[in-house]
Parts: structure tokens; C-alpha cells; sequence
């Protein structure tokens, strides 16, 4: 049988229960604490105490290849446009009387020797004239050789007293007459003869015939319009316009390179002529480059030139870095903050080390290399220099 407790002895064990989970609680509690305090100087020694990383400004930019060309010594050279023409441009017309043509011996594109004749003109009338005046020569040869005969015979007479001092003159006077008429007959046959040549047209100059402008049956006359144009010795010539402030660099003798539109050939010329009238109107001046005679350069034909004036120092750039429109040609530039900007240039010589650019760029700057046709002024970049191989 239980005894019962005693109730001073259930206190007792109801005081050490308590005062047990109050320990385990304190423990409890210096432990979070303790964690809470490793977890916060964690923070400040690793995270906490440091600024967060400042965001990279290169971040989503396309990178572009640029290059800083600096600057070449080159030939440097003015472009110019304008026409082919005959150096010396001869118009050929009648020189006689004229009249109907009855035979055109040449045509456009022959060349010619000097004084080959080009057209026959009807001749019928003056060939008569010339006979005429041949037969009044014969006349006169005749009256004077009578003349002078009958002279003779009187002076042999003379010393005998048959024939008077006064005969003898008379005498004289009617051979001289005879004399002058034979020269008068003669000038006029000549004349008429000389006219009689002028109904050729002749080549003044040996050369290229440029256009035929007369055919059989058409009648000219010496105020007629050039029957040919004769371009002399074949001689062709690049007339090319210059701008006003290129024509301080340009001499005579200077070497120039022409080329036809729409031909790949380029010809060789020499500036042999500077005007010295430039247009008000277009402030323009006209040179004048000589060529060779060949038949590929047509006169009337458009050509560009490019004239050497000398050497400088340019910046030369590859092809694929200069772009064009219809205001000016141009390339892109990558200022410092990657800004990419648009800058006009001027095109000198081209070749295959590159494009001279005679005015735009210093050579110091970053010229974007060939992606220029896929950027924007003022689009951001991130330049890569090119490095040559």
C-alpha cells in the first residue's frame, strides 16, 4: 500500500523542473545570439563593408575594328573632269568659186596626208576657160616670134637704107607688144588654171578626218559651212575643268592620267596648256591635256583626269573605310567616350596601297576600318585598333 507524498517534497521537485528548462532556454538563447552575431560579421567582413561593383559602360557596345592611319607621302594629284577633244580642231570648206560636188574621196575616220585631196567639185566650165586661155598664150608666142622676126629682117636692112631709124623703132615697139601680150596671156591661163585647182578640197595638214559633211551633188560654194573637220597630226586632248582654288598647283608639263567613261583603259597625257580665263560663272579654269592619237579617244567623249601636282604627306586609308552619297564622300571617327561621328573627306589619288584623302583627317584619328556602313553619328562603340600583320 502507497504511503502518500509529502507535498513539501512535490514543491521541491516542481522547483528543479522549472529552474532546468530555464537553463536550457538561456542556452538556447546566447546560442542564436551567438549566431546572429557570427552571421553579421560575416556580412561586414565580406559584403557589407564594400561598395557594390560600379556597372561596366562597355557593357552591350559593339566592338569595331578602327585604325589610325597617320600619314604617307604620296603623289599628289588634282581630279578633274571634262571632255576629249582634237588638239588642233581644223574645219576644211571650199576655197574657189565652188559648185556642184561630183566625188567625196574620204570619210570620217581616215587619216589623211597633207594636201590629199578630199572632194572633186564639177570642173567642166573651167577646164573650157583654161583650154581658151591656152590657145590665146599659143596666139601670142606666135605674133611675138612674128614680131621679132620682121625686127630682125629690118635691121639687117638698115646699113643698106632700105628700112629707116623710124621703121626700126616701130618695129621694135610692135615685137615688144607682142612680148607683154604673151605674158599677159600666160597670167591669165595661170589664174585660171590655179582656179581651176582650187575646186579640190584638199587636206591642209596631214591628220584624222573627224566628220564628213558634204556628199555627191551638193552644191558649196566659199561661203558654204565646213565640209570636214580634221583633227591635225590624229592629236587628241583631254579638256578638263579644274576648280579655281586647284589652279595654283598646276603647270605645264605635269603628268596626268585620263580616262574615258565606261573604259577601264587609262592614258597617259601631259598638261601642255593652263588658260588663263577662269569662268565667273562657275569658277572654274580649263586645262588642256595632251594625248596620244588613238582611236579609242573619241572627241566629244567624257573623261576624267586626275593630274599629279606633286608629293605630300596624306593619310591613306583601305577602300572598304571611305563611303560616299550624294552630298560628299566620308568616313566614321571614334572620339574618346566611343561616340561615333561622321567627318567629310576630300579623295585624292587612289591606287592599291589605299585612298589618299587630300583634306578631312589629320592621320591622328580612330577611322573606323570597314564596318561603317552598319554604324550611326553618334552611336556608341568599343574601338579595337587594328594591328598590321
Amino acid at each position: 500500500m502507497h504511503q502518500p507524498v509529502d507535498s513539501s517534497f512535490k514543491s521541491s521537485v516542481s522547483r528543479s523542473w522549472a529552474s532546468a528548462g530555464d537553463g536550457r532556454r538561456r542556452r538556447l538563447l546566447i546560442l542564436a545570439a551567438i549566431l546572429v552575431a557570427a552571421a553579421g560579421a560575416a556580412w561586414l567582413i565580406f559584403g557589407g563593408g564594400a561598395e557594390a561593383p560600379a556597372e561596366n559602360p562597355d557593357a552591350g557596345r559593339p566592338s569595331i575594328t578602327v585604325i589610325v592611319p597617320g600619314t604617307t607621302q604620296i603623289a599628289d594629284s588634282v581630279t578633274a573632269v571634262g571632255s576629249i577633244a582634237a588638239r588642233r580642231d581644223m574645219p576644211v570648206g571650199v576655197q574657189g568659186e565652188g559648185g556642184a560636188v561630183v566625188a567625196v574621196l574620204v570619210d570620217a575616220g581616215d587619216y589623211v596626208r597633207k594636201g590629199q585631196v578630199l572632194a572633186r567639185i564639177d570642173r567642166s566650165v573651167l577646164e573650157q576657160e583654161v583650154s581658151q586661155l591656152q590657145a590665146s598664150v599659143t596666139r601670142a608666142r606666135a605674133d611675138a616670134a612674128l614680131a621679132q622676126s620682121e625686127l630682125d629682117r629690118a635691121q639687117s636692112l638698115v646699113a643698106r637704107g632700105f628700112i629707116s631709124k623710124a621703121d626700126i623703132e616701130r618695129r621694135t615697139a610692135t615685137r615688144d607688144g607682142a612680148n607683154a601680150a604673151v605674158g599677159v596671156a600666160a597670167a591669165q591661163l595661170r589664174e585660171s588654171q590655179a582656179r581651176l585647182g582650187r575646186l579640190d578640197i584638199r587636206a591642209p595638214e596631214a591628220g584624222l578626218v573627224l566628220e564628213r559633211n558634204v556628199e555627191p551633188g551638193q552644191v558649196v560654194s566659199s561661203g558654204s559651212p565646213a565640209v570636214f573637220r580634221m583633227a591635225q597630226d590624229g592629236a587628241m586632248e583631254m579638256r578638263a575643268l579644274v576648280a579655281e582654288q586647284d589652279l595654283a598647283g598646276i603647270t605645264t608639263g605635269q603628268s596626268a592620267t585620263v580616262q574615258m567613261v565606261g573604259s577601264q583603259t587609262a592614258y597617259a597625257g601631259r598638261v601642255w596648256m593652263v588658260e588663263p580665263v577662269i569662268n565667273p560663272q562657275t569658277r572654274q579654269g580649263l586645262v588642256r591635256i595632251a594625248l596620244s592619237g588613238d582611236r579609242a579617244l573619241r572627241p566629244g567623249g567624257f573623261a576624267s583626269g586626275k593630274i599629279e601636282v606633286g608629293k605630300a604627306d596624306r593619310p591613306l586609308l583601305p577602300e572598304s573605310a571611305v563611303m560616299g552619297d550624294a552630298e560628299s564622300s566620308y568616313v566614321f571617327v571614334v572620339a574618346k567616350d566611343g561616340t561615333v561621328e561622321r567627318r567629310d573627306v576630300k579623295v585624292g589619288a587612289v591606287s592599291s596601297a589605299g585612298v589618299a584623302i587630300s583634306s578631312g583627317l589629320s592621320g591622328k584619328e580612330q577611322v573606323v576600318q570597314s564596318a561603317g556602313a552598319f554604324l550611326n553619328p553618334g552611336e556608341k562603340v568599343s574601338p579595337v585598333l587594328h594591328k598590321p600583320q
